[in-house]
């Protein structure tokens, strides 16, 4: 099912979509059916994104489109026409993480991993949005962002120590 989705049947129509992710201008023909998280993944190799629910419930999908937080998996990579995207591979500055990237490892912020890159990314657009500031704040800002493995404390403590060094 999700080899259809990458590589579009015999006549159907392509769009074209000229979006810069991570800082790179990049020009694709993508079936306007397919979603961002898929082109990321199956495209581009970006598979840091990752596909958990592919429902819009879980948030391990999130990346950035012109700086706000939206969930890949519901977002059409058509729409993204003329946009900047930002997955977790491109938070980094070279070699030099992020300082949320960092504060996660710090606070140690997870267990499996299978949720931190949704964690991150969603984390670094909740802090740019400046609105959670105590930690009950950061837990309902986060809340769509489910860890099964239950490090919600750490990643709380991850976000604090974060969004000092960002501001």
């Amino acid at each position: 099912m999700e080899a259809a989705a990458a590589a579009p049947a015999a006549g159907d129509e392509l769009v074209t979509v000229r979006v810069e992710i991570n800082g790179e201008a990049r020009t694709l023909q993508v079936d306007p059916r397919v979603t961002l998280l898929d082109t990321l993944r199956e495209r581009l190799d970006l598979t840091g994104t990752k596909k958990g629910c592919d429902r819009g419930q879980c948030g391990a999908c999130t990346v950035h489109v012109d700086g706000r937080r939206v969930l890949s998996c519901l977002t059409l990579a058509a729409t993204t026409d003329q946009r900047a995207v930002v997955t977790i591979e491109g938070l980094a500055t070279g070699d030099r993480l992020h300082p949320m990237q960092t504060a996660f490892i710090e606070r140690d912020g997870l267990q499996c991993g299978f949720c931190t890159p949704g964690q991150i990314m969603s984390a670094v657009g909740m802090v740019r949005e400046g609105k959670a500031r105590t930690d009950d704040e950061i837990r309902e800002r986060m809340s769509g962002n489910i860890c099964r493995c239950s490090c919600y404390p750490a990643i709380v403590a991850a976000i604090k120590d974060a969004q000092d060094v960002m501001r």
